[in-house]
Parts: C-alpha cells; sequence; structure tokens
C-alpha cells in the first residue's frame, strides 16, 4: 500500500469514527434526558398501585380509548429487557475500548 492510499483509507476510518461517536453522543444524550422517565416507569411497574390499574382494566373500567400499554405485561417487561441487553453491551464495548 502507498503512502498516499494509506492516508486515504485512514481518512475514511475518521470520517466513519466520527459519524458513528457523534451518532451515539447525540443517542447518549437523548438516553440521559429519558432516563428519569425510566426510573418512574420502572418503578410503578410491578407496584401495588400498577397491580390496582391493571386489575381495573381487566375489569373494564378504563376507557377503550384510553393508551395502555404500559398495563401490558410484555411492553414494560419487553423495555426492561431490552435496557439490560444494551448496557451489557455497552459494557463489551467500554471494555474493549479501554
Amino acid at each position: 500500500m502507498t503512502r498516499i492510499d494509506r492516508i486515504r483509507q485512514m481518512e475514511r476510518y475518521l470520517d466513519v469514527s466520527v459519524h458513528a461517536f457523534k451518532k451515539l453522543d447525540d443517542a447518549l444524550s437523548e438516553y440521559e434526558a429519558a432516563l428519569p422517565s425510566y426510573l418512574k416507569l420502572t418503578e410503578y411497574y410491578g407496584s401495588a398501585q400498577w397491580m390496582k390499574d391493571y386489575k381495573a382494566d381487566e375489569a373494564g373500567k378504563l376507557p377503550q380509548t384510553l393508551k395502555r400499554g404500559v398495563l401490558s405485561e410484555d411492553a414494560v417487561y419487553d423495555l426492561l429487557a431490552d435496557t439490560r441487553s444494551i448496557l451489557v453491551r455497552m459494557l463489551k464495548v467500554v471494555t474493549a475500548l479501554s
């Protein structure tokens, strides 16, 4: 490989890396902003209040037009599982960079 080819290749690596890290930084900022909501959701999920709301839904006491995915057992559980998977992945990436 010639010097010129090597420099061109490294420039491509730089461009790809800068773009990816910018997107990661933006996504991390969005995640940090959402974290308080996520923590409130996890506190609610499985609580006594959640169970009361769930039973009210099962009894037909909530309006049919009310968005209530939070009362499904799968939506929040899947979010929790996805979060754990992403956090493990992030740890692997950070470890690889160390």
